[in-house]
């Protein structure tokens, strides 16, 4: 085993189509803060990293390409993001009366005893929300 003293996560990284509505979606309806944001004009990319008031040491980051005019191909690797919510129920009323793409309502998980939802990002990125009163 080699030593990994000092290791943590930092960050996840997603591309975005479009950085402001990706942006409003991660403050507005989960409610983290735009923690930085830098736009690389050599690069022709922005970054802005949004993450948890108090969470220190994770962050999620958005990376929109300029040029990019066409929804980003997911793929079959990308799974999901997590985040405990308090009242599952109540989180995923107020983020469907927002508009708010819900393709796995609350609920128990087949096949233990978690009640989980699945949401849906501007860009069409899983979000798995998961009941931790």
């Amino acid at each position: 085993m080699s030593d990994t003293t000092g290791f943590r996560i930092l960050h996840v990284m997603i591309r975005v189509l479009h950085l402001e509505r990706s942006i409003e979606f991660y403050t507005k309806q989960l409610g983290m803060t735009l923690r930085t944001r830098k736009d690389y004009e050599s690069g022709r990319f922005t970054l802005a990293f949004v993450g948890y008031d108090g969470v220190e040491g994770f962050e999620v980051e958005l990376t929109h390409n300029w040029d990019q005019k066409e929804p980003y191909d997911k793929g079959t690797g990308y799974g999901h993001l997590a985040l405990a919510v308090p009242d599952i129920y109540a989180t995923c009323e107020r983020l469907a009366a927002a508009g708010v793409a819900i393709p796995r309502p609350p609920g128990p998980m087949k096949h233990g005893g978690s009640v989980i939802a699945f949401i849906e990002d501007p860009d069409g990125y899983k979000i798995e929300l998961i009941s931790r009163p």
